[in-house]
């Protein structure tokens, strides 16, 4: 069981984490009941790159499945729902290719201790700090998989809801008003005595009060950044999979452009506030602002207020980062990157209030 499956591409997991372990033999025998063709051993690892829910790969002989299920500890109010990811993958991706595939989904405890899904597993590369080795024959390699990422979101916000069977997903009215004052209360929740609360409070009153109109309502990702997608190795300008859809919901669609552009590193960034990918810096990638002209090129959708939702963006990470920070103060996490993340939490929070400020 720890030992590395052999497949060459990018998103090869590893032995499961210290702390992650769960009733494996609670899961292999629900799954066996629920799904046809399991008969060979099942073997387990884990996804590590991500920071929040628990993701593992689960192998029976040839067969793969991606089994996904909350971290451990306190769980903000809809943070985390296996259920809307459920619901979602499957049937968008029957509308959507890079939507895997949902399979299972069980809300019963007792197996594996949380409500989890399980879906079918995608192969290919995951770009986040460098350009894969099996990528970087291809000429502009790093523009195209940039381009390609907001061609994929664009296309996801001009499906029709109701005929993807997802219209009753959320309730798109009011959708930025509740992100804002449901983000502030995820803070609440998670902030330690010393956490920035003042800080990042200010910035929630003035989202508050400047709440841009929403020009149209698509389907959203809800947490979407190039790192949330993957690609063939030989095809660069198409996303063969996007991943992480425990938030999608219906509403606002440059929620997620802010989002891409707050991770998304610029030459004009100061090297003291690098965004979450700034190793792609040095690879020189599209400028924040190809990225949403591309998006406005694709969608025709008015961006000219993108700079509130690049900062609600901005501020939402700083509360996912103390929320990650909270879980390992309070022993429920081992994960050594939360230290660091709570480190970043003020840049983020300065940076969010100077946009808004440049903005108005």
């Amino acid at each position: 069981m720890n030992q590395v499956p052999d497949v060459a591409l990018g998103d090869v997991p590893g032995p499961v984490r210290s702390g992650s372990e769960l009733d494996w033999d609670s899961i292999s025998t629900y799954l066996r009941k629920h799904l046809d063709g399991l008969d060979a051993p099942m073997e387990v690892y884990q996804f590590t790159s991500g920071a929040a829910n628990l993701t593992y790969l689960l192998r029976f002989g040839t067969t793969d499945l991606v089994f996904r299920r909350p971290p451990f500890g306190r769980i903000a109010p809809g943070a985390h729902d296996m259920r809307r990811e459920f619901k979602v993958l499957s049937v968008l991706w029957k509308h959507f290719p890079p939507a895997p595939r949902a399979l299972l989904f069980c809300d019963d405890h007792d197996v594996a201790g949380a409500d989890f899904l399980v879906m079918e597993r995608r192969v290919g590369e995951v770009i986040r700090e460098e350009i894969p080795e099996s990528m970087s024959q291809h000429a502009d390699v790093i523009r195209r998989v940039s381009f390609a990422t907001i061609d994929a979101m664009a296309e996801l916000h001009l499906l029709d809801p109701e005929e993807c069977g997802l219209g009753d997903l959320g309730r798109p009215e009011g959708f930025v008003e509740r992100q804002v004052s449901g983000w502030q209360k995820r803070w609440d929740l998670a902030a330690t005595d010393d956490a920035p609360s003042a800080l990042v409070s200010a910035v929630h009153d003035t989202l508050a009060r400047s709440l841009p109109a929403p020009p149209r309502t698509s389907i959203l990702h809800n947490d979407l950044r190039i790192d949330n997608c993957q690609f063939k190795p030989e095809d660069p300008d198409h996303v063969a999979a996007m991943f992480d859809w425990d938030m999608a919901t219906l509403g606002d669609p440059l929620v997620d452009l802010g989002t891409v552009l707050s991770y998304w590193p610029d030459p004009s960034d100061d090297k003291s506030r690098l965004r979450g990918l700034a190793g792609l810096r040095a690879l020189e990638p599209p400028t924040r602002a190809e990225i949403s002209a591309r998006y406005v090129e694709r969608t025709g959708v008015d961006a000219g207020s993108i700079a509130w939702y690049e900062a609600f963006a901005l501020w939402k990470t700083a509360v996912v980062y103390q929320q990650l920070y909270q879980r390992f103060a309070a022993g429920n996490s081992k994960d050594p990157r939360a230290p660091g993340m709570a480190k970043r939490i003020p840049s983020l929070a300065e940076e969010a209030a100077e946009l808004l400020e440049s903005a108005s």
